[in-house]
């Protein structure tokens, strides 16, 4: 149903808030039309006296107001066309409105019937009644308004509502879609000139990416981008997100996160300047995670006292798979929730294990890249000096890291350097596959014997040489009544 031949009584305008109200007559005549509801509904408005305010004058519904909604918030995507002469003339719009039926009369309505009710409340009190006696009140004075009770306020609906009532209509005169007037603003959607752009600076104009960008933002906490975002930053700046988000993260999960094409050399690049390798995998630096000046949120320590203990934390994860959290606490001396939310970065809590390292080392990634593993290896050698002035220990006390200690009650006819709890070690080359099966045969039996060993090496790398399976028992174990042990840990 269209309005275009219907009689428009009235139009204004509320321009900074793009309110548009019309009033449209009723055809009361007409077979649809209902004369008593009108008339009721007219009763109901203004009453039964006359008055210049009155809604309806001929006392009956005989017009209607339709009142403007905003059908999008951002009109930065739309545009009017119109295409003559083999030419498409685009207009940029800065508004649309969608116009719905008013029901504000019924809020009238509703104002007379409340109105006439407390008029008869009031005529029945007695005119005998005495005037109540004088009672005491007691001032007080309203306190201050803070920032964030003025910033509720402000955001509330009454509030809003007087805001919208400031601003005066702009009364309007309505011409048809046929009018000579509307013909003429209808010409203004047409290009007058003759010098045209050429087409990229066209486009540029037409749809700038940037602007876009920065009116339309997804709702979200203000700490989290999206990945559409993320990719409007330069690649330093998007490693450096990524890795203080995730923590840890192998180098071939971090290539997918960028966008395809991106060089690898670069992003090599930029890894380095924010994270450090561990175990083949990039770990955040602690001076990304805790900056100079700030402090923690648990303890208040500085961040340069926890950037230190992280640091150790991460150290002795190049080490080995795992650790135990009251020893690091103990030599770290920083309090508990700190040193759980190191270990929470990059390990998880296993059974009767500690703390073991969130991921599997990396060994393409060092086979792959063995001058960036070496490079790293020189970065954690300084670290380590420096470890060591700050928590006073001896290369002895960090060496004793490496190797576990001695189980009580061994005994053994084997040579010091053999007489060791197996503790898994990395050398870079196809070996330390082995290696890493069988310490994981080893953690779900004390002992086993040789075809164990040798079907799962089977099962997870194929067919392995009787050479390789007795190199890795006699580096890695040792034999008693048929059964294989790892070196150091034969009860007597």
């Amino acid at each position: 149903m269209t309005y275009d031949d219907v009689t428009h009584l009235a139009a204004k305008i509320k321009p900074k808030q793009q309110r548009v109200e019309l009033e449209i007559s009723m055809d009361t005549v007409s077979p649809n039309y209902c004369r008593s509801k009108g008339e009721q509904i007219a009763l109901n408005v203004d009453g039964t006296g006359y008055d210049e305010t009155n809604t309806y004058s001929a006392k009956m519904m005989d017009k209607q107001t339709f009142s403007s909604i905003q059908a999008t918030t951002n009109t930065s995507r739309y545009a009017a066309a119109v295409f003559r002469k083999g030419e498409l003339h685009v207009t940029p719009l800065t508004g649309i409105l969608q116009m719905r039926p008013s029901f504000s009369y019924l809020d009238k309505a509703d104002n007379k019937t409340r109105e006439r009710e407390a008029a008869n409340e009031g005529g029945d009190s007695s005119q005998d009644e005495a005037e109540e006696e004088a009672k005491a009140i007691t001032v007080r004075f309203a306190r201050p308004e803070s920032e964030q009770a003025r910033q509720r306020r402000i955001q509330s609906y009454e509030f809003l509502q007087k805001k919208q009532a400031e601003e005066p209509w702009v009364h309007l005169t309505y011409h048809g879609v046929k009018d000579g007037r509307s013909e003429h603003e209808r010409q203004y959607l047409f290009l007058q000139i003759n010098n045209f752009l050429i087409l990229v600076e066209y486009l540029a104009m037409l749809m700038p990416p940037l602007a876009e960008e920065k009116v339309v933002k997804p709702v979200g906490p203000s700490n989290v981008l999206s990945m559409a975002q993320l990719r409007t930053l330069p690649l330093g700046e998007q490693v450096k997100t990524l890795m203080k988000n995730v923590k840890v993260m192998p180098f071939a999960n971090l290539m997918g996160l960028l966008a395809s094409g991106t060089d690898s050399t670069s992003v090599l690049r930029c890894i380095q300047q924010v994270a450090l390798l561990v175990q083949g995998n990039w770990v955040v630096k602690s001076d990304v995670l805790y900056p100079k000046n700030t402090f923690s949120a648990h303890s208040g320590v500085p961040a340069e006292v926890l950037c230190r203990g992280r640091d150790f934390v991460m150290w002795r994860f190049t080490l080995e798979r795992s650790v135990m959290r009251k020893e690091i606490a103990s030599i770290i001396k920083l309090p508990p929730e700190d040193v759980k939310e190191f270990l929470e970065h990059v390990a998880a809590p296993r059974a009767n294990r500690g703390w073991e390292f969130l991921l599997p080392t990396d060994v393409d990634f060092i086979k792959k890249h063995p001058d960036v593993a070496h490079r790293q290896n020189m970065l954690w050698l300084g670290i380590q000096s420096k470890l060591e002035k700050v928590f006073n220990f001896s290369k002895e006390d960090f060496n004793r890291f490496k190797d576990q200690i001695l189980l009580p009650n061994i005994s053994t006819k084997a040579a010091p350097d053999e007489q060791k709890v197996f503790g898994l070690w990395e050398t870079g080359e196809d070996f330390d596959k082995h290696r890493r099966l069988l310490y994981d045969v080893f953690t779900k039996n004390y002992r086993v014997r040789r075809n164990i060993i040798q079907a799962r090496l089977a099962q997870e790398l194929g067919d392995v040489s009787k050479a390789d399976i007795d190199r890795l028992l006699n580096e890695c174990c040792s034999s008693h009544a048929g059964m294989w042990y790892l070196k150091g840990t034969i009860q007597s």
